[in-house]
């Protein structure tokens, strides 16, 4: 073989037998973690946060409201 072919046949090995597994084995495992959906703590902090989103929901209308009877032109300014 020539030195020409040499040159490509080396890195094209390399690049399969090292490079494309390791890619393979990396894509397959996260498009597992993508299907089997939340675990138990991701689902916890998930539902925590909903219930705090809630609850500052809930706060922020209180303070309307306060500010509707207190400064009913401050949605103008």
């Amino acid at each position: 073989m020539s030195d020409l072919a040499w040159a490509l046949v080396a890195p094209l090995n390399i690049f399969l037998f090292l490079v494309v597994p390791i890619w393979l084995v990396l894509h397959y495992r996260s498009k597992r973690r993508l299907d089997e959906g939340l675990d138990e703590h991701a689902r916890t902090r998930l539902e925590q946060a909903l219930q705090q989103s809630e609850q500052l929901a809930e706060r922020v209308e209180t303070l309307e409201r306060l500010l509707d009877q207190e400064v009913p032109e401050w949605r103008q300014r």
